[in-house]
């Protein structure tokens, strides 16, 4: 529903609706989801592709005890109303599977951009990439209004511009690398969202551009920031290139498991061969189609709210199995 993304009235009215259900769903009696559980684990026979697959991608530590700390009971995960930065999207992200388990369980999160390892077996929105190996982190679908957007875009990859677009909070050296590279290059409109100068560089802080008119350009910067790339995921669902390097961290969405040249442009970490690959696609509009075309396969696993619940609640099953509270 492009209505939500293109429009700040549906941006705001969409996030209302987010935060008056999130309440909602807080004051319902726990009780209630507890009972409700066996009915969604069930629902898993409905959905043979890829269900376990993705629970073990997310959650791939070994069994081992939790340490004793009754703050992180269940029972006591409550909206933290007195502290300044509350992250409440993150909080009530996570309280809509958590509360589906017994209030006596323990668990270890941390909210926010985590690009390390957590010492115990710890739900986060993001880890780095460890291609299969054993991880503390255990990733769950949290900061979701940001993150997972998707759109319906009406203009074809030939109609664009033969151009790339980058808007980015840029403060990490490897954004500020792209920006000394490419600002004022003429296939290139980039600059930074933040009014912070950087290096005496006025001129790189530019105006917002909204996704409705980044869409007019065949080529989308997918550049990380503290973690992963946020745009990556409405880029993928639109009719334009993500353009990046091989990514380093990964969330929900698998960052890991995207192919270079067949789900986004690849270029080098130092960005040298930009404009030789955009030319490539521009002179090559067949392949260009091809992967966005791969892209539009891959979003669709994410897109069955049904699916993507029950895998949210497998994820945690393990957690408390792997961590000796849970039987079989």
């Amino acid at each position: 529903m492009n209505f939500f993304y293109y429009n700040p009235i549906g941006k705001a009215v969409d996030r209302m609706i987010y935060f008056i259900c999130s309440v909602i769903i807080y004051i319902i009696p726990a009780s209630f989801f507890r009972m409700m559980r066996p009915l969604w684990i069930r629902q898993g026979k409905h959905y043979a592709t890829n269900i376990t697959e993705r629970v073990d991608y997310y959650c791939r530590f070994s069994k081992c005890t939790l340490p004793t700390d009754n703050s992180t009971l269940i029972r006591n995960y409550k909206f933290p109303f007195r502290k300044k930065k509350k992250l409440s999207t993150y909080f009530f992200d996570l309280y809509k599977e958590i509360i589906y388990f017994n209030k006596n369980f323990r668990f270890f999160y941390e909210f926010g951009d985590i690009t390390t390892e957590p010492s115990v077996p710890s739900i986060v929105k993001s880890r780095p990439i460890t291609n299969g190996r054993f991880s503390n982190s255990v990733i769950m679908k949290l900061n979701r209004k940001r993150h997972f957007k998707f759109i319906h875009d009406s203009k074809s990859f030939r109609e664009k511009k033969d151009m790339i677009i980058s808007r980015n909070y840029v403060c990490q050296p490897h954004r500020i690398l792209f920006l000394r590279k490419y600002f004022g290059h003429p296939m290139c409109n980039v600059g930074q969202i933040n009014g912070d100068v950087i290096d005496g560089h006025t001129e790189w802080i530019k105006e917002f551009i909204p996704i409705k008119e980044q869409l007019n350009y065949k080529f989308i910067c997918c550049i990380e920031g503290n973690d992963v790339a946020t745009n990556l995921k409405w880029v993928m669902s639109s009719n334009s290139l993500p353009v990046m390097p091989k990514p380093t961290y990964e969330s929900w969405f698998m960052e890991g498991t995207l192919i270079p040249d067949y789900h986004y442009v690849a270029i080098k970490p130092d960005y040298s061969d930009l404009i030789e690959r955009m030319q490539f696609y521009i002179e090559h509009p067949e392949k260009a189609e091809t992967i966005i075309r791969n892209n539009h396969e891959y979003i669709k696993q994410f897109k069955n709210k049904s699916k993507e619940k029950l895998i949210s609640l497998l994820v945690l099953q393990k957690y408390f199995l792997n961590t000796e509270q849970v039987k079989h």
